[in-house]
């Protein structure tokens, strides 16, 4: 492991979010709640590395989720929509190049991200309102979106959900 890499997941007390598997810490947890007792809002920064392996695999989210770059190499983004179109969002800091430091991903899109080949690491965060519960999110696998997006094998292949949990632990932090 690159010693950038474990200083940074040291620093900020990372560990992996289940099921989708993100090194991740969770930054902020609005006090305030709604009247379902979720929070009105949350944040995370998290990593994305080849060594410890840390990606996202596809999931959707009930609410919109706003990512923001910090640092590192870039990352990828996939994104599959609805009407089965589906796009690649790279986040990075050569806005020249098009590389995005904020994008909003909708809810109810799937997504899924990993650090660009051959990068180091990706340091980034997101931000919820409202905030995250478990209850919003909804892993995908391979053989549940394969046949919406057959054009996305490959990346359905290294980043479905593996197995049969596709929901988050209610005691997910």
């Amino acid at each position: 492991m690159h010693p950038e890499v474990q200083s940074l997941i040291d620093h900020f007390q990372m560990t992996n979010l289940p099921v989708e598997g993100t090194l991740y810490k969770r930054t902020w947890l609005s006090v305030e709640k709604l009247p379902d007792g979720g929070p009105v809002g949350s944040a995370i920064v998290a990593l994305y590395c080849e060594e410890p392996w840390s990606a996202s695999t596809f999931h959707r989210l009930t609410t919109d989720e706003v990512w923001h770059f910090y640092g590192g190499d870039p990352l990828r983004l996939i994104l599959l929509y609805p009407d089965s179109s589906s796009e690649e969002i790279i986040m990075g800091s050569d806005l020249l190049k098009g590389q995005r430091v904020q994008f909003v991903v909708p809810a109810g899109v799937w997504q899924a991200g990993h650090v660009v080949k051959g990068g180091r690491y990706a340091l980034f965060g997101c931000t919820m309102a409202p905030g995250f519960t478990p209850a919003c999110f909804e892993g995908g696998t391979y053989d549940q979106l394969i046949g919406q997006w057959p054009d996305r094998e490959a990346d359905l292949r290294l980043l479905g959900c593996v197995g049969e949990t596709k929901r988050m632990p209610e005691d997910t932090p």
